[in-house]
């Protein structure tokens, strides 16, 4: 029981944490099942469906740098209750609004605010835990976010079903609502340092060296490449990467701190974090589709098929954070990506009817065990390479980094499937590449990744220009 490890406040922190990256999350991975209803409803053919999601994507993952900035600088709480204010009331216009043209564009304006409430969550919970707890804390973080990611279709699929596709984006108003409510008992973020500023001039350049790429990689299928606008995108996002890792280097504040990455725990998680995150992707996204349309599935049935995972993550996760703490990150992060990939390798002997107890869920139930042993490890590991300050941002970074990976991934689902729709032989390529991508990021943690038990990883450095690691100090962080 959470009540026997944590203290009030700390609880507080914990649920709102959870509600708030919940909600993030569920709006993320509900909307893939809706989009037939929405073409349905409001018009628009394929273009429109990849815009309805792509949109909010595109914001989330160009922003969300920003955001860990933010966070840092302006106080957590201060900027998580922007993001629920935010996101509920674009919520609530998705739910109503009359075109797909207006979908479109709130969805961008809601992945603005989703950006602030993953980083801004996870750095309560590292500010509100000591460093002999916080392993377990983003387990049960962990546990409950990523129902969310993976349920979200089940979700999607019954409200399609039996109300209406409207509701799959007004559910959020409810853990919006609570978490807000919670929210407002934290304690008051601490006074703003003096000095301390936004990198303005970074987070342009980083929103477009993140947002034109990404925008090159969903249109240049139609557009071409040789189309002067995706050419323009590809330069002008190239030249604005490149200018915010100098401008990022020479800035006395910087939005991103280049010597993070100094910290090999950091690095090498991120490294890890996309080719993981980049095979779940794909292969949710190809099992989803897979089941309806060459399957036979239900949308409910199709989104319920990955409920088992979800329950697998429920009951271990927590315990996987404890654990990690004991045994160190390493090994469960070496391991659980390559059984996750195994999981989706079992997919291969899936036939068209892929019948669920004997082809689809041992896959599942094997996927979602390897997903237990990685994220909670995983997490703890990058947001434990470096100090306190810091942890906003950390938590931004390796949020972006799952997101470009994920969008990498399924704007490439046509060229590896081999096909425009995704048959039996087309699913059998993308979940082989997803199974290779996961294996090759647990080879990547066990290789890469090392454990500091009762040590810390990186604390803040007392000046700008030192980065080391640090004693026992009262800013540790278990790695």
């Amino acid at each position: 029981m959470m009540t026997r490890w944590t203290t009030a406040p700390q609880r507080t922190v914990l649920s709102v944490a959870i509600l708030a990256s919940f909600a993030a999350f569920l709006d993320g991975s509900a909307v893939n099942i809706a989009l037939p209803a929405i073409s349905a409803d409001l018009g628009g053919g394929l273009s429109s469906q990849q815009w309805v999601v792509d949109s909010y994507l595109l914001s989330l993952g160009a922003f969300i740098l920003l955001a860990g900035s933010l966070s840092d600088v302006f106080g957590r709480k201060r900027v998580l209750m922007t993001g629920l204010i935010g996101f509920g009331l674009t919520s609530v216009a998705c739910a109503i609004v009359p075109t797909v043209e207006t979908l479109i564009l709130v969805r961008g304006l809601k992945g603005v605010f989703g950006a602030l409430l993953v980083p801004s969550s996870l750095a309560l919970i590292l500010d509100a835990f000591p460093a002999d707890k916080q392993g377990r804390a983003i387990g049960s973080w962990t546990a409950f976010t990523s129902i969310a990611t993976i349920a979200g279709p089940a979700l999607g699929g019954v409200l399609v079903d039996a109300l209406l596709w409207r509701w799959v984006f007004g559910v959020n108003v409810l853990p919006v609502a609570l978490a807000v409510g919670l929210a407002s008992r934290l304690e008051e973020d601490p006074p703003r340092s003096p000095g301390a500023r936004v990198d303005l001039v970074g987070a342009l350049l980083g929103v477009a060296g993140l947002g034109l790429p990404v925008f090159v990689l969903i249109e240049h299928a139609r557009f071409g490449w040789d189309s002067p606008i995706i050419l323009a995108a590809m330069i002008i996002g190239g030249a604005s990467f490149v200018g915010f890792v100098l401008w990022e280097l020479r800035t006395p504040q910087p939005m991103l701190p280049m010597r993070i990455f100094r910290a090999r725990n950091f690095t090498v998680g991120n490294v890890a974090t996309f080719f993981i995150y980049g095979g779940l992707s794909l292969g949710t996204f190809a099992l989803v589709v897979f089941l309806q349309q060459s399957a036979g599935y239900s949308a409910t049935m199709a989104g319920l098929a990955m409920i088992p995972s979800s329950l697998v993550l429920i009951g271990l996760s927590a315990y996987i954070g404890r654990l990690s703490g004991r045994v160190g990150a390493r090994a469960l992060m070496g391991a659980g990506p390559v059984i996750a990939g195994s999981g989706f390798a079992l997919m291969l002997a899936a036939t068209d009817e892929a019948d669920y107890l004997t082809q689809v869920l041992p896959a599942v139930l094997l996927f979602g065990f390897g997903m237990a042993l990685t994220v909670a490890p995983l997490t703890a590991t990058i947001l434990g390479a470096v100090g306190p300050t810091h942890s906003g941002i950390a938590s931004a970074t390796n949020n972006a980094v799952s997101r470009i990976a994920g969008l990498i991934a399924v704007a490439l689902a046509a060229t590896l499937g081999g096909s425009a729709t995704i048959d039996v032989d087309s699913f059998h390529r993308l979940v082989a590449a997803s199974a290779t991508a996961m294996i090759l990021g647990g080879a990547i943690s066990a290789v890469g990744i090392r454990d500091r038990r009762r040590r810390t990883g990186f604390t803040e450095p007392r000046s700008h220009h030192d980065l080391r690691p640090s004693g026992h100090t009262s800013a540790s962080r278990v790695v």
